[in-house]
């Protein structure tokens, strides 16, 4: 589940107009408005589609980000009394990654680094290159996006264990991500939608802060 959430996570709105511009142009207008960006909260979908077992998985949540590289993801389940359940959690505060697994009740602790959080997340919070990582190109197919989107497809150039290929859906009024597609080493796609994204609404820093103490019962794996 870590290696799905940091192969890439981009937020999105709708929206966009046909674009006569090269990938990479496409890529650096992404890059240019994310490092524009303080915060963002928005809420997503996630499909992740294992063609090897034929098994295809959804999942749907609200995701916040917070310069200087915080984030959180909660995952949810099902309403109870009214109110909706927060299955897994995800959480950072830029140093330390922490998972917080209702279900199974235990807390995954890793620290970032270089190594864990690659271009492709990065640059989300203006850092990282995505045009030194990866090649880029115009993507016609169809398969993903819709009409107006830009459709682009990254390559990384030194082979990866996280990712063969990204899709970014692009809408060309504003150069936000309106989708990404990981495809991985083992073929598995996984697929975020994002909606409804806010840039202006200010998240607190307690947002991001975690505390075992919070989960007493929960066994730490690190």
């Amino acid at each position: 589940m870590i290696g799905l959430l940091l192969s890439v996570v981009l937020v999105t709105t709708a929206g966009g107009t046909a674009s006569a511009k090269t990938a990479d142009q496409v890529v650096a207008e992404v890059q240019k408005f994310y490092k524009g960006i303080k915060q963002v909260s928005a809420k997503f979908e996630q499909e992740v589609v294992n063609p090897t077992f034929g098994r295809r998985s959804k999942s749907t949540g609200k995701l916040r980000i917070k310069k200087p590289g915080k984030m959180r993801w909660d995952y949810f389940g099902k309403k109870i009394d009214g109110k909706v359940k927060v299955t897994k959690k995800f959480i950072s505060d830029g140093k330390q990654l922490w998972v917080v697994d209702h279900g199974n009740k235990q807390v995954i602790e890793k620290k970032l680094d270089q190594n864990l959080l690659p271009a492709a997340v990065t640059f989300l919070y203006g850092k990282g290159d995505l045009a030194k990582d990866f090649t880029a190109a115009l993507d016609s197919s169809g398969t993903y996006g819709e009409e107006g989107d830009v459709v682009v497809e990254l390559t990384p150039k030194v082979a990866s264990t996280q990712y063969q290929k990204i899709f970014l859906v692009v809408a060309t009024s504003n150069y936000r991500v309106r989708q990404s597609v990981v495809i991985d080493s083992g073929g598995i796609v996984n697929h975020f939608r994002f909606y409804e994204p806010n840039f202006k609404k200010k998240i607190g820093s307690a947002t991001f802060r975690f505390d075992k103490a919070d989960y007493p019962d929960y066994a730490l794996v690190d």
